[in-house]
Formats: C-alpha cells, structure tokens, sequence
C-alpha cells in the first residue's frame, strides 16, 4: 500500500515522500484526525536541536501525539472508524524489571523514527487504544497525560506516605496537566503551584496555592514536588525546590534539558532527597489517561483552556502555518489533520 508521509527535511521546511507500506495481520491502518504539536517538535522544526543532531533525524516525519481512526483491520477485530488514541512508543522485547518506555530497544514517532504526520499509520495493533465519549482534540493531549502517569507511577513506587502537600514548579503545559491529574488522583493533598507570572498561574483555578518563584516564602515547604520546567533554567529550578522540600521527599524531574545542569548534590544528601527521572510512558500510562477522561467530564473541560489554537491542515503550507503558531503561543497547538 502506497503511503504519503510529511516529513522535515530542513529547517521549517516540509516534503512529500511516498512510502510503500507492508501491512501484517497484527497490524492496524489508521487515519490521523488530530495531531499535537509538542515542544519537542519544535525543536525540531526550529532546528534548535543543533547541526548534529538535525542531520542525524532528519528527514523525519513529526508528531508523536496523535488519534485516529480505523480504517483497515486485517483480522476484522476493530471497526472502521473507531476511534482509536496511537500510541509512540513501539515496544519490540518484554522485561520483567524495566519498563518499555525505557528499553534501548524501544523506538519512538517523531524521534527515532517517522512519527504520525502521514496520510496513514499503520501500527502494532497494541500500539492503539479504543476510546468513546471524548472530544478527539482533548483525547489528543492524552500522550501527554501518559507521560504523567508515568511519573505518578514512579512516585508512588519510591515515595514516603506523607504527602500532605505537593509542589509543581513550572506553569505550562506539563505542569498544567500534572496539575490536573494530582487534583484528581490525591483529592487530599494540598497542591502548590510555583510560576514565573501571574498571567500563566491565572490558568491554574483548581490548585490550592499559587506562588511566583521570585516571592516564594522563606518558610514554605512540600513533602514532594515535580519539576516541569527544563530547557537552560532546570537547574536554577531544582535548587529552589531542594530549598523548599521537606527531608526525605522526591523531586520528580520531567521537564526535558538538552545540556547539564548543576544541582546541590550536597543538599540532596543531607535531607536524604529522591530525585526520580520520568520519560515517556508505557501502554498502561495511556490507558489510565484515556479512562480518566472518559470517567471525568470536568478534566476534559480543565484541558480544553490549554488549546491555544485548533489549525485545520488540508496543505504542506498549513503545515507550516501550524508549526509557526505554535512557536508564539505558549500553549497547546492542535492540528485538525485533512491531509
């Protein structure tokens, strides 16, 4: 079956290449419907990755949020057109220990390989999720979602009992959605919210305290925290969160740095601190998100605020359209695929 998938080959720069794809019985054909563009894509985009790494991955197609529907089931299990959230991760060994977001094995779309900017995917028939009752272009952001349940996974496996509060550094979209599924999932807890101004805190109503990270008191502490922040300023952000937690807590890191960063190791040892590194996420991460969504209409309503923009994309050009949208606004942009 011919294929057209849409890949970066330079700088802002889309093309056209045809794909001969090989469709096996375990596999499934989708077609894309919404596409989210992630920071991580923008990267790309932008070629800020750096020279080296750009010619490494590219040409590559992007995306790696992304539902769809069935169009072809070989073994005539799953209808055409169910609803269907693709999942980026593709799993190719099983361990009883490490999970398969963090195999060397595993591959990535949009990483290190094409991702879903094609006018069809053909998947793993365990690499799809069936899902009702939700909006696709919230349903969309439930690869991001994942990537917290990972880290909630994490957390609950090496965290102490006391969880009394919970401090989440960095107001975007990461630390929004973590936001939202804390609320949730430890409806007790007080959760503390530590920005750089008050325009983005305003998005953040359901959390119980908001403080700017340049006012923070000094007597302020969380029994645990996450880091959604990354980029050249993690650093600066995880000693302020080594500052402000109590002994023994765990500092969650998800915000992605592309360079070192310096961190008071002298401190982390003497509060006796976890600091747990979360990347990614497994078939069950995705699985929790989209039954969270489908069991809570009022999570859907919090994540549609963070959609900045829906892009219908019927050209290279609207790809390109998309893309520069998403560099200027600071939160989700959604592609309406037509392609």
């Amino acid at each position: 079956m011919l294929n057209q998938r849409y890949r970066l080959y330079a700088i802002k720069q889309f093309r056209i290449d045809i794909v001969d794809e090989v469709i096996g019985e375990n596999d499934i054909v989708v077609r894309p419907e919404y596409l989210s563009v992630c920071e991580a894509d923008k990267r790309y985009y932008t070629g800020s990755r750096g020279e080296a790494i750009m010619a490494k991955k590219l040409p590559m197609a992007l995306i790696h949020e992304a539902v769809g529907r069935v169009i072809y089931d070989p073994k005539g299990l799953l209808e055409r057109g169910t609803k269907l959230i693709l999942l980026p991760n593709e799993a190719y060994e099983e361990d009883p220990i490490i999970k398969e977001n963090y195999l060397r094995s595993s591959k990535f779309h949009s990483s290190s390989c094409d991702g879903f900017m094609q006018e069809v995917v053909v998947l793993q028939r365990n690499r799809v999720i069936p899902y009702q009752g939700v909006d696709p272009e919230v349903a969309v952001l439930s690869e991001i979602m994942s990537c917290i349940f990972n880290a909630v996974e994490h957390f609950e496996q090496y965290s102490h009992a006391r969880k009394n509060s919970i401090g989440i550094w960095g107001p975007g979209n990461m630390g929004f959605v973590t936001a939202v599924i804390l609320k949730k999932l430890y409806p007790n807890t007080k959760i503390v919210l530590f920005g750089l101004d008050y325009n983005q805190l305003g998005y953040f109503p359901f959390v119980d305290e908001k403080h700017l990270v340049s006012n923070i008191p000094a007597d302020l502490m969380v029994d645990h925290a996450f880091e959604c922040v990354g980029g050249p300023g993690a650093g600066n952000v995880i000693n302020q969160i080594i500052d402000h937690i109590n002994p023994q807590g765990t500092i969650n890191l998800i915000g992605v740095s592309n360079d070192p960063v310096p961190i008071n190791t002298r401190m982390v040892l003497e509060k006796g601190l976890t600091l747990l590194g979360n990347s990614r996420s497994s078939y069950q991460n995705f699985y929790d998100s989209i039954k969270l969504l489908e069991k809570y209409p009022d999570v859907c309503r919090y994540l549609q605020t963070i959609i900045s923009n829906i892009v219908e994309v019927r050209s290279v050009a609207d790809m390109n359209k998309a893309f520069d949208f998403s560099i200027s606004h600071p939160f989700k942009t959604i592609m309406k695929w037509e392609i």
